[in-house]
């Protein structure tokens, strides 16, 4: 009989990335902060400090942006296992530990979000409540705190907190929580996932996603959003060539 399989890790960009399968990864994230990294954010590494530092000091990180993958296949000939956050927040989901009474606090950029997100989860037959999320308020840049968000968390004391906001911005606030909390919940930043599953945004299905083509799919949906933010993500192409492993910082 095999024992249990040992993590497999990549360090990228001075960032620890997770390179197993969606199976591992799911036993992997109780108790552990993990970040998803777009390619945009990425290319802010080394202009926004208060963004490296809570990426850096995640627990693992993992390869969502099917185009840092690509790019290290090119530079190093190797090939990373892609599990996007909306695989992982699908694979979540399904899994009976998160769907229990008071299990979960989702963090929701909108009343218009949560109220969805509660319906949608609450039709199939998922017991979120409405004291189980929270609408975040718009936080400035930098380092951030949130004391009323941290109480409410103490308070309620879930298995998991996903955080649904905006990359850039949840890695921050999931880095504040896991340094404030007395415990140590699952701290997920899934970012827009959700609203793929809900509709709130563009409709990314299982192929196109397995595809890496979610970006394409965005950008069809919102062009003057998302486009102008994808072109910005070609300033990743010179830092993943230069840094590879190492912090940007080094």
């Amino acid at each position: 009989m095999k024992g249990p399989v040992t993590p497999t890790f990549q360090p990228i960009l001075g960032i620890r990335f997770y390179t197993g399968d969606l199976a591992g990864l799911l036993e992997l994230c109780p108790g552990h902060f993990v970040v998803v990294p777009s390619a945009p954010t990425l290319a802010e590494l080394p202009t926004n400090p208060a963004y490296r530092e809570a990426v850096e000091k995640s627990d693992f990180a993992i390869t969502d942006s099917g185009f840092m993958v690509l790019l290290w296949k090119l530079f190093t000939g190797q090939s990373l296992i892609r599990i996007s956050g909306l695989k992982l927040l699908r694979g979540l989901i399904e899994r009976e530990e998160l769907n229990q009474p008071g299990a979960s606090f989702w963090i929701m950029p909108s009343t218009l979000e949560m109220e969805t997100n509660l319906a949608w989860q609450n039709q199939r037959g998922i017991p979120v409540t409405v004291e189980d999320c929270y609408v975040a308020p718009v936080y400035p840049a930098g380092p951030l705190t949130d004391p009323e968000l941290v109480r409410r968390i103490e308070a309620r004391r879930p298995s998991f907190v996903i955080i649904n906001i905006g990359g850039g911005v949840q890695e921050r606030l999931g880095y504040h929580l896991r340094n404030q909390l007395s415990y140590r919940p699952a701290i997920i930043c899934v970012g827009a996932a959700i609203a793929f599953i809900t509709g709130l945004q563009a409709n990314i299905p299982p192929w196109a996603d397995r595809l890496m083509l979610g970006w394409f799919f965005r950008c069809l949906y919102a062009p003057g959003k998302f486009i102008p933010r994808y072109w910005k993500a070609l300033k990743l192409v010179p830092i993943l060539a230069r840094y590879r492993e190492r912090s940007v910082t080094s």
